[in-house]
Formats: structure tokens, C-alpha cells, sequence
């Protein structure tokens, strides 16, 4: 009874502060206007047509071959890949937990992680080619093959397993500190080999971690667009189906059914991976080692998997120093000849990079801060207030990490075209850089707000309620009290939603208009023509710009972030 009671003065409070209804009001608006009505509008597009509401839309699209081989593609691939990714993560994640191993080891490991976050997701496939293709640097001039075909399910499972296991590393790597030394020392201590211990105790310990990782990764596979197009050839996948059932077939109903199909892929995969395996493994993995783990010192053990992962990870830093390179090749796979700098000053005299690095860089800019500041908004309504649409906006605001770019794209053009519901409202706001920034905050917006529900949960209520109690309003609590004690989060996720903006392709290649120019689309444009050197100039200061860009904020954070003043007073 008292807890109903609170419950009930909670929401009257609310009830009665006007810039917390206010927000609130503002926040569901804008969530079912940019992720739930496009959803819906492609929802309602394939499967109402000319006779009014049916299925024929569907018939038509599954009765094409070639949608039918799409879908198969596409799940082989996010199958292999997601296998794959997960247990190259782990092998990376076990060594860098379990094995002693040198500096400069563990370095490369950092390296690895930090690569895929700055760079554009289909860099890797301009490498593949350079280095495997026909005229590949390895496969051509070292080993004087010339009929290899990189294009194709290979390419993209290699590219994308390289591109997504770093993020299985760093998942694992948590969930590996987690698990308590004790029960593996006392399975060492009853006589079991590692091999045991680690089959018996770690492996069972970490399974649902391992099905999240795979579930994530599967994600990632399906939803990718930019690789299967770069290095796919004629392996074609839903992502890149889509793409071309809307532009070169111009069949928007056809791509919007294909969408939906896509999309509920996705999100029946999301739903596992967020409402069973995560709370499998919170329930599994419990809290932090009671003590320090005693590292594995046999040679025997640690000199294999050292070497194994040393090269991995060379090799993966190897592809992609091979984009700066490629850019200062005259003709990339001719010949050798004398490197030159002529792309990187072609890119802003002949090929309009000036205006393109400036359109990016301007967007991303705009949009970095509303995302950081949404997503602490969302956070702090979710976990320090109690009201009936708390779940809703929570659930629609995670709902996007789920939705495919392409899929995102598709439903923007059919929404909002020729405006909402077909009425012209709202018309205006397709093919300007409003647009764009929109879906650059709709994507980023899950990653920051899970990183500021974690922070929030953390910080007492009682802070807040002593603030309320001197009489401030709830925008004064916020900004002079919450806000500065979740500071580190906020500038975390402005720089991952910087990063997120400037590096999108999927979502935005369906948007851009001539009148905007970004990195991203160039790059994809060049590559598919075959311009390599060129795309690798672009990717090459694209990459520069996003890694200076991560550095300088994260000196911000180290200087002027909350946990430094905590060290201080420590």
C-alpha cells in the first residue's frame, strides 16, 4: 500500500511540473513521428495497394527468384559470420584475460578494438580488394595469380567477420573479468586440465554471453549494406536487394514489403537477444571476481595463443593501413610506380571533397549533442521518474538499434516524400540536411541512451530529492544536478554518436541529395565504379578527421570529466 501510495505522489508531482510534462509530451512526439510511423508506413504500404488492403504485395515479392535467393544469402551470411565473429572475440577475449602476455600485445588488442569504432564500416572491403582481388597487391604482384575472384559470399564473410568481432572481443572481455577465479582454481586443484576447466566451469559460465555476442553480430550481418555492395559481386543479400528494388527497379511498394521482411529478421533476433540472453547472463554471470586472477604463465599455452592472436590482429591492422597506402598509389594494381599525393589533392580540387567533408562534418556536428542530450533525457525519465508512458519511450527509444539502416531509409522516403499519410504535411522535410540529422540522431540513440540508464542507476535519489526539496524545478535538478554527475556519459555518448553520424551509409545513401554531399556516399560511389585510389584518399581523411576527433574528446573527458574531480578529492 505504501509503495502505491508513492507511486501516486510520484505521478502527481509530475503531473504538476509543466517542463516535465512538457518534455515528455515533446519526446513521444518525436519518437513515434521518426521511428514508429516509418515503421508503420512501410508496414502499411505493403500491404495496402489499388483493392485495398492485401497480400499481393508479398506474393509478388516472394514469388521472385531473386528474393527469394536474397533471404538465403543473407542468413547464411549472418549465420557464418556471427559463428565466426563470436569465436574469434572470444579467443582474443580469453588470451587478453587469462594469458600473461607482453605490452605490446595487449596494444594491438586496443588497436583492434578502436579500428572498426573510427573508421567507415565498408573499409575493409576496399583492403580485401586491393590486396585479394584480381589485381591485388598480394594475390597478382607476390603470388602471380591472376584470375582470383574475391567478390562474392567469401568476401563478404571475411570482411564482415573482420569488421564485427572486435565488438564480440570487447563484449566477452567484460563477461570474462566477471566470472570468479575460485570455481576454475578449485577445478585446477581437484586435478582437471585446463582444457577441462575451461569445457566444464568457463564455457557453461559464459554461454549465454557467447549467444549474445552471436545474436549481435548476426544482427550487424544482415543489416549491412555498404560491404555486400562494395565486395559482393553478384551474392546478393536483402540489405542490397532493397537498395535496388527502389533505384533501379523503382518498385517502392516491392522494397517496402522487401523491408518489412528485413525487419522483422531483425527484430525476432532483438527480442531474443534483448529480453532472454541478457538476463540469462545477468542472472549467470553474477557481480565482479571476488579476487585477482592468477594468469597462465606455461609456455606451452600462452606462446601459440600469443603468437595466433599477434598475427590476427597484424593482419586486421595490416588491411587496414592498406587504405592510406592505396591512396598514394598513381593506378592501383598497374604497376609499381613513384607513390604521389595527386588523389588526396583530388579529392578537394576535382571531386568536390571540400564541400563533402564540410557537409558531413557540419551534420554530425549538429546532430552529436541533440543525441547525447536525448539520451540522457530518456535516460533520466526512465530511471528517476514513474509515469504510465515510461515504457513506451524506453522501448521505442532501443527499438532503432534493431532497424536496418536500408530499412530506416526506405521508410523515411515512403513517410515522408509526399508527407505524412500522403497529406503534404511535412513534405518539405524530405531532401533537406533536416532529414539527415534526424536519422543520424534516430540511429545513435540507443547506444547512448543504454550508456546513460547505467550511469543514472547508479546515482541515489535521495541527491536529486534534496534539490527538489530547496525548492528547484525540474529542469534546474537536471541540469545542476544530474547532468553534471552523469557528465562522463553525456560526453561519451557525444563522441560515439559523432563517430556513428560521419561513418553512416545505409540509412542515408537512399536520403542524400544533390544538394548534400557526405564522405560516405563518395567513397561507396568511387569503390563501385572501381576508382579505388580515390576512395581510399577520401576513407583515409575520413578516418583522420573521426580519430582526431576521439582523441580530442577523450582528453576532454580526462581532463574536465566527473571521474577525474573524483581522483582529485580521492
Amino acid at each position: 500500500m505504501a509503495k502505491g501510495q508513492g507511486a501516486a505522489l510520484d505521478r502527481k508531482k509530475l503531473m504538476a511540473d509543466p517542463i516535465m510534462m512538457t518534455t515528455i509530451v515533446v519526446l513521444i512526439a518525436f519518437l513515434t513521428l521518426f521511428i514508429l510511423y516509418p515503421l508503420a508506413i512501410l508496414l502499411v504500404d505493403s500491404l495496402y495497394g489499388s483493392n485495398g488492403f492485401s497480400i499481393d504485395t508479398f506474393k509478388r515479392i516472394f514469388g521472385m527468384w531473386t528474393f527469394r535467393r536474397a533471404i538465403g544469402n543473407t542468413l547464411k551470411v549472418g549465420f557464418v559470420v556471427g559463428i565466426l565473429s563470436t569465436l574469434i572475440g572470444l579467443l582474443f577475449a580469453y588470451v587478453e584475460v587469462y594469458v600473461r602476455m607482453r605490452k605490446v600485445v595487449g596494444g594491438l588488442f586496443k588497436v583492434v578494438s578502436m579500428l572498426p569504432v573510427v573508421s567507415p564500416p565498408f573499409v575493409l572491403s576496399l583492403s580485401m580488394i586491393m590486396l585479394f582481388g584480381r589485381s591485388g597487391l598480394i594475390t597478382r604482384f607476390l603470388l602471380g595469380i591472376y584470375d582470383n575472384d574475391i567478390y562474392g559470399y567469401w568476401g563478404i564473410v571475411i570482411v564482415q567477420t573482420l569488421t564485427f568481432f572486435p565488438v564480440c572481443y570487447m563484449m566477452l572481455k567484460g563477461l570474462l573479468k566477471n566470472i570468479d577465479p575460485s570455481m576454475e582454481e578449485a577445478a585446477r586443484d581437484m586435478g582437471a586440465s585446463r582444457w577441462k576447466v575451461f569445457t566444464t566451469v568457463t564455457f557453461p559460465l559464459l554461454l549465454p554471453g557467447l549467444g549474445n555476442a552471436f545474436l549481435v553480430t548476426f544482427i550487424e550481418s544482415i543489416a549491412d549494406f555498404a560491404n555486400p555492395m562494395i565486395i559482393g559481386g553478384s551474392y546478393d543479400t536483402l540489405a542490397t536487394t532493397i537498395y535496388l528494388q527502389i533505384t533501379g527497379a523503382m518498385d517502392k511498394e516491392g522494397a517496402a514489403a522487401m523491408a518489412v521482411v528485413l525487419l522483422c529478421i531483425t527484430l525476432a533476433m532483438f527480442a531474443v537477444q534483448k529480453y532472454y540472453l541478457e538476463r540469462k547472463t545477468a542472472a549467470t554471470l553474477t557481480g565482479k571476481a571476488s579476487r585477482g586472477r592468477m594468469l597462465i604463465e606455461d609456455k606451452s599455452v600462452t606462446v601459440p595463443l600469443t603468437i595466433l592472436c599477434s598475427l590476427g590482429a597484424i593482419f586486421v591492422i595490416m588491411m587496414y593501413i592498406c587504405v592510406p597506402i592505396g591512396a598514394l598509389f598513381p593506378t592501383w594494381g598497374y604497376r609499381f610506380t613513384p607513390l604521389t599525393f595527386k588523389w588526396f589533392s583530388q579529392v578537394f580540387t576535382r571531386y568536390r571533397g571540400l564541400q563533402a567533408f564540410r557537409d558531413s562534418f557540419v551534420l554530425s556536428l549538429i546532430a552529436s549533442p541533440i543525441t547525447a542530450l536525448l539520451s540522457m533525457i530518456i535516460s533520466y525519465l526512465v530511471v528517476k521518474r514513474k509515469f504510465k508512458a515510461k515504457g513506451f519511450i524506453e522501448a521505442v527509444s532501443i527499438l532503432a538499434m534493431a532497424v536496418p539502416g536500408t530499412v530506416l531509409g526506405v521508410g523515411y522516403i515512403r513517410g515522408f516524400a509526399n508527407g505524412i499519410f500522403h497529406t503534404g504535411i511535412l513534405s518539405s522535410l524530405y531532401g533537406t540536411g533536416l532529414i539527415l540529422i534526424i536519422v543520424f540522431v534516430v540511429r545513435s540513440l540507443p547506444t547512448g541512451t543504454r550508456s546513460g540508464i547505467s550511469a543514472l542507476r547508479q546515482i541515489d535519489k535521495s541527491i536529486e530529492e534534496s534539490a527538489y526539496d530547496m525548492g528547484a524545478d525540474s529542469l534546474k535538478v537536471f541540469t545542476s544536478v544530474t547532468l553534471p554527475l552523469i557528465k562522463d556519459s553525456f560526453l561519451s555518448g557525444l563522441v560515439t554518436a559523432f563517430v556513428r553520424s560521419i561513418t553512416a551509409i545505409s540509412a542515408i545513401i537512399l536520403l542524400v541529395t544533390p544538394s548534400y554531399l557526405l564522405i560516405t556516399v563518395q567513397i561507396n560511389e568511387f569503390a563501385e565504379k572501381g576508382a579505388f585510389s580515390i576512395a581510399c584518399a577520401f576513407a583515409t581523411i575520413l578516418i583522420i578527421i573521426t580519430y582526431g576527433a576521439v582523441l580530442l574528446m577523450n582528453l576532454f573527458i580526462k581532463f574536465f570529466g566527473t571521474s577525474r574531480k573524483q581522483k582529485e578529492v580521492e
